[in-house]
């Protein structure tokens, strides 16, 4: 049945009036939130749906690379209906790409879901997303970058711990496929750290971490991208950032926009809340061209995470770069910024 313009604005105005949340300064919601939620871990021979709540892709080779590699894990993969919809440069209209989060986590046979890719649009479909439904049938979620905004915005809504980890269009690699495997199918309660590679050099050159504030801090994880989360501000999707653990990545965002994002942050007050943070991969975030002079993405981050006396490390190994940590949205975790660790105080997933 086609969707006309009214009936889908119509829907959308009620899914967000139910959806919706007062939320204070900083992203405190108004009301207490959720319980904590943890979804069944995934098993070999469970059935992963592919799911693509942003933009589009034009070719078909990773759509079939995607498969294999899931299939490589162990895993069965069921394709959403509209997943390979196109909008414009999304993955289908607002409501097809909602529709697909729906009906994947209403399907008694799906046992997770993994984002395909990130881009942009998925705060566009938050409001149509069924989060009471959601919370009544807990799944893996998991995807970066664009998927920010939803793995975000379900855990506000139902306490669902989501994961922000590789999508199925990432590169699988043995780093990756090992932190994922020990928090959502091992139900470890890991100690995400970088390795100390050296290769043939005297020192280690890559997956440094660097330490702006030292000390010990707990709360709950939450983060992402950004320029994602900084389009969040004021929303009823906003985290909450009160006594939180806060991770950050960015990619191809000049230094500029990146200082006028974290001013977002600061000037909503969710910086201020915040008992700790954490910085992943930024990457291709320069200068730019023409420029007439810029502060260094060092000296950014100096001014806005050091005057906030709680513990600050960069160089985790999450983002938009090769290897990724598997970190687990809203589940309580313990920070040390002088070791350069993060650690689950829980497993993860039930």
């Amino acid at each position: 049945m086609t969707t006309t313009r009214r009936q889908f604005m119509a829907s959308g105005a009620a899914a967000m009036g139910a959806a919706a949340t007062a939320v204070a300064p900083g992203g405190a919601a108004a009301q207490a939130p959720p319980p904590l939620l943890r979804a069944p871990r995934l098993k070999p021979g469970d059935t992963i749906a592919l799911i693509n709540p942003s933009g589009a892709i034009y070719e078909r080779a990773p759509y079939a690379i995607a498969t294999e590699s899931l299939q490589a894990l162990g895993f069965q993969v069921r394709e959403a209906p509209h997943l390979r919809a196109r909008y414009g440069h999304f993955a289908g209209t607002d409501a097809q790409r909602a529709a697909d989060v729906n009906a994947m986590f209403a399907d008694p046979t799906v046992h997770g879901m993994l984002a395909m890719t990130g881009g942009s649009g998925g705060n566009r479909m938050l409001p149509l997303v069924d989060y009471a439904a959601i919370r009544r049938t807990p799944k893996f979620l998991g995807g970066f970058s664009d998927l920010t905004a939803l793995i975000n915005a379900v855990h506000v809504h139902t306490g669902l711990v989501t994961f922000h980890c590789p999508m199925a269009s990432s590169e699988w690699n043995e780093f990756s496929i090992s932190w994922l495997r020990g928090a959502v199918m091992d139900a470890q309660a890991l100690t995400l750290a970088n390795p100390k590679d050296r290769d043939d050099n005297i020192v280690p050159k890559i997956g440094r971490i660097t330490t702006l504030r030292g000390g010990r801090a707990r709360g709950p994880l939450v983060g992402g991208n950004l320029a994602v989360l900084a389009a969040l501000a004021g929303s009823a999707y906003w985290p909450r950032f009160d006594g939180a653990i806060l991770f950050l990545e960015d990619i191809n965002e000049y230094i500029y926009r990146v200082d006028r994002m974290l001013s977002t942050l600061k000037l909503s007050g969710a910086l201020d809340r915040v008992a700790g943070v954490v910085l992943g991969g930024f990457t291709n975030c320069g200068p730019g061209d023409g420029n007439y002079g810029t502060l260094t993405l060092d000296e950014v981050f100096d001014d806005y995470f050091k005057p906030l006396n709680v513990p600050v490390y960069s160089g985790a190994l999450f983002g938009h770069i090769r290897r990724k940590f598997t970190l687990p949205v809203g589940l309580p975790v313990e920070m040390n910024a002088d070791a350069g660790t993060l650690r689950y105080l829980q497993p993860a997933v039930a």
